[in-house]
């Protein structure tokens, strides 16, 4: 008797697109530490690694190892564990957010389309693996490649949705959306139409189409 679990047709259509996302991982930092022991020194290697689908899904990792290909392998198995899907509103966030991670601050705020991804540092590969292509970030705290992708993680997380929190205020989505955002404008008042000029024989007398006066 087979124990595999019967999945709907929508089931089923979300696991294969799932599984059909190509995740691309990209090393931002690896490091030499080395350990004093009895007799000298024992190095290894720590790589920071970021992966991500580039459409909504992403992920940071942390590995160590003696060799660099096996540090790295280590950090992309820990970055997927740590996969979570990001808000997003078109190609930029939905809202400004300030995160937090030690002593690291990033700023995350959204952009116009066509302004791109001003970002740098492993910051960048955190919101390009996102599927992010329009956002404002800045650094205000500490420069710890680590700490600043974690505080990056922490703002994309904390980030709502529109429909989330209309639904817990019990609102309209056009009501909790900013004033110059939302869908439904007031229409601006029609223009009255101009008057037209009188025929001939038309008007009063001694007036422009009308009979001369007596």
């Amino acid at each position: 008797m087979s124990t595999r679990p019967e999945f709907t047709s929508v089931e089923r259509a979300v696991i294969e697109r799932e599984e059909s996302r190509e995740l691309k991982e990209r090393v931002v930092e690896i490091n030499r530490v080395a350990k004093v022991v009895k007799g000298g020194r024992r190095f290894s290697f720590t790589a920071l690694v970021v992966i991500g689908d580039e459409i909504d899904r992403v992920g940071v990792g942390y590995g160590k190892a003696r060799e660099v290909p096996l540090a790295i392998s280590k950090a992309v198995d820990d970055a997927k564990k740590n996969l979570f899907v990001v808000p997003r509103h078109g190609t930029t966030i939905t809202h400004e957010i300030l995160g937090r991670f030690g002593a690291a601050r990033v700023l995350l705020r959204p952009a116009s389309e066509g302004t791109g991804v001003i970002a740098g540092g492993g910051v960048r590969a955190v919101l390009e693996l996102a599927g992010i292509r329009d956002i404002l970030a800045k650094s205000l705290g500490t420069t710890n490649p680590i700490n600043m992708l974690k505080a990056t993680v922490q703002g994309l997380q904390s980030l709502r949705r529109p429909e989330d929190v209309a639904a817990a205020r019990g609102l309209t989505v056009s009501q909790v959306l900013p004033a110059g955002a939302k869908p439904d404008e007031e229409p601006e008042p029609a223009a009255e139409p101009p008057v037209r000029d009188s025929g001939p024989g038309e008007g009063a007398p001694g007036e422009p189409g009308g009979s001369p006066g007596e």
